[in-house]
């Protein structure tokens, strides 16, 4: 063979090398996985980087502060924004999310959706610092957690504006109604003292009867406004007072007081089990509040010679005060709805019983600010059960009696609204 006959040989060889390696590599790049019909999961494209590196990436870009949590309470991985926004100081959790991750690590039954919000907004604030933080927490299974951390600090102080002027406003007509209701009375009182001249019989009855609604309207009015100031202190216009061991026998027994005229008055008789020892972390006056609020509400919206009735009982480290009626009940599409404030079921009823639309907004504020929640059962033609769930103290130890709410749908209603 000639050196040129070799020559072209060795060239033709070592261009079908080339196109070998190259076919190869291409095949090798578009070749789905085994299985799957995919290109390989652990690439982006031919030469870009791996998908986990993207995924890492775009966690510590991320504008949402990030840590994931171990089951010991370690953070195994943050990003910047985290530590932005306190969520992560010096590799240590905020203590406020460490302990709600362990609620979530644990399966509290307390948390129906598997997650939890918990505020992390800074105990010292800077000047360009966060005003608000809060935080989600989410279990990842098999006993890590992931915690989520956004700045709320515009929407804190919109929202801050507008408890704020709802406040105000309240007060400064509380003076005016009180001044109308004690006119009203005056004038009523006066008419006692008078005879009616002759032949303006019924110009006094009128006056009377006038006199009659502008004391029920003020009177109605005056009670919409110190809801209105109750609700506002509850939503964070006005720092709650510290939490302290309350009796929850005690609780209900002055709940019980309260509602008492009224119960009469609609010919409703209201019985309560026996006293139950329970004790809970809060405070008296609104958990009173509260729980009049539920035995009110049952009153007015049950017929007259019915009854309503009060129990107490401890549940998977909680406490369960439950009020049920055997009224009119609620129909589901309006369940969801009857916690929001000014949301009536029936309007024209509520008129007629002088309610405000309040009472049920203030009962789930009061208990999401003790850390629990109000639930509610009913149906329509039934009656209706609302209970409301609290953490129980700390060391104390209580045996559930086995009871249960009538019903296994209950509605709940949490932080919000």
């Amino acid at each position: 063979m000639t050196t040129l006959a070799w020559l072209i040989t060795a060239l033709a060889l070592l261009l079908g090398l080339v196109a070998g390696a190259v076919l190869a590599r291409r095949s090798s790049h578009g070749r789905p996985s085994p299985g799957t019909g995919r290109p390989p999961a652990d690439r982006a494209d031919a030469d870009g980087p791996t998908l986990g590196e993207l995924l890492h990436r775009t966690f510590r870009h991320s504008s949402a502060g990030l840590a994931v949590v171990g089951a010991g309470g370690e953070v195994l991985l943050h990003n910047p924004r985290a530590a932005a926004l306190g969520a992560v100081s010096g590799d240590r959790l905020d203590p406020r999310a460490l302990a709600a991750c362990r609620r979530v690590q644990g399966g509290d039954r307390l948390l129906a959706s598997g997650e939890f919000t918990v505020d992390l907004s800074p105990l010292d604030r800077t000047p360009r610092g966060p005003v608000a933080v809060q935080a989600r927490i989410r279990s990842l299974g098999d006993g890590f957690a992931l915690v989520e951390a956004v700045d709320i600090s515009e929407v804190a102080r919109l929202e801050a504006t507008r408890r704020d002027f709802v406040a105000n406003v309240s007060h400064e007509l509380k003076t005016p109604v009180g001044a109308v209701a004690l006119l009203a009375e005056a004038l009523l009182d006066s008419l006692d003292g008078l005879e009616p001249a002759e032949g303006h019989e019924a110009d006094a009855a009128e006056v009377r009867r006038f006199g009659d609604k502008l004391l029920r309207e003020a009177t109605r009015m005056g009670n919409l406004v110190s809801e209105l100031i109750a609700l506002s202190r509850l939503t964070g216009a006005e720092r709650l007072p510290e939490l302290a061991e309350v009796d929850v026998d005690e609780v209900v027994s002055e709940a019980l007081a309260r509602s008492r005229n009224s119960a009469e008055s609609h010919a409703v008789e209201v019985t309560a089990d026996p006293p139950s020892g329970l004790v809970v972390d809060g405070d008296r006056t609104l958990l009173v509040t509260a729980l009049t609020n539920l035995l009110e509400n049952a009153i007015a919206y049950s017929p007259a010679d019915s009854s309503v009735s009060v129990s107490r009982r401890a549940c998977d480290g909680s406490v369960e005060i439950a009020v049920t009626d055997r009224g009119i009940g609620i129909a589901p599409e309006h369940q969801q709805r009857v916690f929001e404030r000014f949301f009536r079921v029936d309007p024209a009823r509520s008129r007629a019983t002088g309610g405000t639309g309040l009472g049920l907004a203030i009962v789930k504020h009061v208990c999401a600010n003790h850390g629990g929640e109000v639930r509610l059962w009913s149906r329509p033609g039934t009656g209706s059960t609302f209970t409301m769930r609290l953490p129980a103290r700390m060391g104390v130890a209580a045996t559930p009696d086995g009871s249960a709410a009538e019903g296994s749908s209950p509605q709940t209603a949490t932080t919000g609204g």
